[in-house]
């Protein structure tokens, strides 16, 4: 019933329960769940995860924290990696001016870098962007990246923002802090976005919804996320499970990939 668009199964606080994890997922009622590199070099254990799990797909890219270590080597080893069965999309990509771990100007090369190595494999994106909404929107303009198509990954901003997100053609993707008291702002961005255009995640293990907030996250808690959003559009949980699953579908064709319950 319920899909999960963006998750990072290979971080190592799932180290010691995983498979336990991954089991409860399937138990919560998970039909869909992507699972997103983590860091550099994590790609080949998401298309592991993406091999021994019927509903498991992954995505591949270099996080804007990690931008810094763009090489002509590390493209080279996203491509090979996401040609592999069940690559859904290259991401999670994008610029954070928040935390600039990477310095701004590196981030932006190898954003458009991705963009363009997205293009040349076929695929999508999937989106990070914080505290860089001016410098996102440009990129995606000018890298005509609406012709990919793609997600904001735990969407964040507010109803203005949504307005310009929608503009791209890409699709936005909520997460828990659609469930905290003080994500007013966001909610009434939520309520802008058409169904057909919505996502939902959990973006475990961060981000926690409440109200679970305070313990690591999981997929199993996306249950938690969509019911949220169903409130938001005055719909039932089910309805959002529906349209979440046949938009995350046809973003990322599951069906024509390996494995499609």
């Amino acid at each position: 019933m319920w899909s999960d668009s963006h998750a990072h199964l290979t971080d190592e606080r799932f180290a010691a329960d995983r498979d336990a994890v991954i089991a409860r997922a399937r138990a919560a009622g998970l039909t869909r769940l992507v699972t997103v590199a983590s860091h550099l070099g994590d790609g080949d254990g998401c298309a592991e995860l993406a091999a021994a799990h019927d509903f498991i797909w992954f995505a591949v890219g270099v996080h804007p924290h990690e931008a810094k270590h763009w090489s002509l080597e590390t493209a080279r080893g996203i491509a090979r990696t996401a040609r592999r069965p069940k690559c859904l999309a290259i991401g999670e990509i994008g610029l954070d001016y928040h935390y600039n771990l990477s310095p701004p100007k590196d981030q932006r090369a190898a954003f458009r870098e991705q963009i363009a190595l997205a293009r040349d494999l076929g695929l999508p994106i999937v989106l990070h962007t914080r505290a860089a909404w001016d410098d996102t929107f440009a990129i995606l303009r000018d890298e005509n990246a609406a012709a990919l198509g793609g997600a904001f990954h735990c969407f964040s901003g507010g109803p203005e923002e949504a307005h310009q997100a929608l503009q791209t053609g890409f699709l936005l993707s909520f997460a828990g802090p659609l469930t905290f008291k003080t994500a007013g702002a966001l909610r009434e961005a939520a309520a802008l976005v058409p169904l057909d255009r919505c996502l939902v995640e959990t973006d475990a293990p961060y981000l926690t919804p409440h109200p679970r907030r305070g313990e690591r996250n999981e997929p199993a808690h996306v249950r938690l996320v969509a019911e949220r959003l169903a409130e938001v559009h005055g719909t039932s949980p089910e309805a959002i499970a529906a349209a979440v699953r046949g938009n995350l579908d046809r973003l990322f064709r599951i069906a024509e990939t390996a494995s499609a319950p």
